[in-house]
């Protein structure tokens, strides 16, 4: 839940963030910014068709705001802040909190009914089904439900002038104003979450303009106010990054012991009926259905043997397109099942895992990849390749392969 600071917690936070300018430089940092706005990014709103009205509105009164993470105020020497490796990583199975996953189903139950008319319209323009569609409003914004606070001009322009990802933010910001010209919803109206995410479905403004649709049929897409709109514009969005129509997001599955946990990945799929040969089967007990026997599926375990097993569909990465987390995207097929099938709670329980330290994570990959695996990346973050690179030097030092990360692995990796 998203905490409320007093003013003065917030003074005092922003007082103390890692390179954000003292009150006595704040006044010249902001004429800076005045002139960034004038200099920079209304010649190049101006030609994307934005208008001078426009323009003028959407920062009438916006000021820069100094309480966003991750600023570098210029000529405000950079400070190391928090050291990130002293955050753990919790269990995976946190994400699937009974409140999540009860308050995302029961209230996306009553959506299903509500708005079954443009769901199944959307579902014949786009090939999604109005359960996917759901479960991802309902994770996003929880169903229009969670406060958007944010004035989106305030946001991207802070974060256009002086954040560590500068130009992304600048060129999200001009897309920004040319959704105000088209008309899509009254400045007033456009909220945003503090990283610039507009509206129900938390589309970035350049996102905004390549997928939002018209779902009620008035000539805008209206992703703040309108339900139909919103439901339009994920199934776009969705539609557009290759979801496979007809075929299933993935299925839980029991994976015999024989079967190594080393085989999951995106860069390792086969048929599904080839999974089958190895013993895996749906924790249901009913066989998979033949045309997805004939399609290619892939290895899936989050808490590697330490939680649920997943054999998942092209379609399983098309939902992590709407956010590059295999938790993520995990959490909306379930919801999505528990919303149109009134599926239960996954067959298999969350092992125990996880309060590890970021820090202690980015070491077992750092010796992972001195010994020659592909870890994905030093990050401290669990990814599918860290996992399986944790199995494939499990089984080569005679260990049983879990593939999840265990704080006692620092020190044997380090050896």
């Amino acid at each position: 839940m998203r905490r409320i600071l007093g003013t003065a917690a917030l003074a005092l936070a922003a007082a103390l963030a890692p390179g954000v300018a003292p009150a006595q430089d704040r006044v010249s940092v902001e004429r800076q910014y005045q002139s960034w706005l004038e200099q920079t990014v209304w010649p190049t709103a101006r030609a994307r068709g934005v208008s001078r009205t426009v323009f003028a509105d959407a920062f009438t009164g916006v000021s820069l705001n100094w309480n966003l993470p991750d600023l570098m105020p210029p000529g405000i020497p950079a400070q190391g802040g928090k050291a990130q490796g002293q955050a753990e990583f919790g269990s995976p199975g946190r994400y699937f909190s009974r409140g999540s996953l009860g308050g995302a189903t029961s209230v996306g139950k009553q959506m299903a009914q509500r708005h079954a008319t443009v769901l199944a319209r959307t579902e014949r323009e786009t090939g999604l089904p109005g359960r996917i569609i759901l479960a991802i409003w309902g994770r996003e914004s929880g169903y229009g439900r969670v406060d958007i606070p944010h004035d989106v001009f305030e946001v991207l322009g802070t974060k256009g002038f002086m954040s560590t990802r500068a130009a992304y933010f600048t060129e999200e910001l001009i897309a920004a104003l040319q959704i105000a010209e088209a008309g899509h919803a009254p400045g007033a109206a456009m909220k945003s979450s503090w990283a610039g995410a507009l509206g129900q479905p938390q589309f970035m403004p350049t996102s905004f303009l390549k997928y939002a649709a018209d779902g009620d049929g008035d000539g805008r897409a209206d992703i703040w106010r309108s339900e139909a709109d919103t439901i339009a514009s994920i199934g776009h969005y969705l539609a557009r990054h290759g979801w496979v129509t007809g075929r299933d997001w993935g299925f839980e599955v029991r994976v015999p012991g024989n079967v190594s946990c080393t085989l999951e990945g995106p860069d390792q799929g086969r048929r599904i009926a080839d999974w089958e040969r190895f013993g895996i089967t749906r924790v249901s007990g009913r066989p998979f259905p033949e045309h997805e026997r004939r399609g290619q599926g892939f290895l899936l375990m989050p808490a590697g043997r330490n939680g649920p097993a997943f054999v998942v569909t092209p379609n399983f990465y098309v939902l992590k397109d709407y956010n590059m987390s295999d938790l993520y995207a995990l959490f909306v097929g379930h919801v999505g099942d528990r919303i149109a099938f009134n599926m239960g709670d996954f067959s298999a329980p969350w092992g125990k895992v996880g309060g590890v330290y970021r820090s202690d994570v980015a070491k077992m990959q750092r010796a992972l990849v001195a010994m020659g695996h592909d870890v994905g990346g030093v990050d401290g973050l669990p990814g599918f390749k860290t996992r399986r690179s944790i199995g494939r030097w499990q089984e080569t030092t005679g260990q049983p392969a879990t593939c999840f990360p265990e704080a006692a692995m620092t020190s044997r990796l380090a050896r």
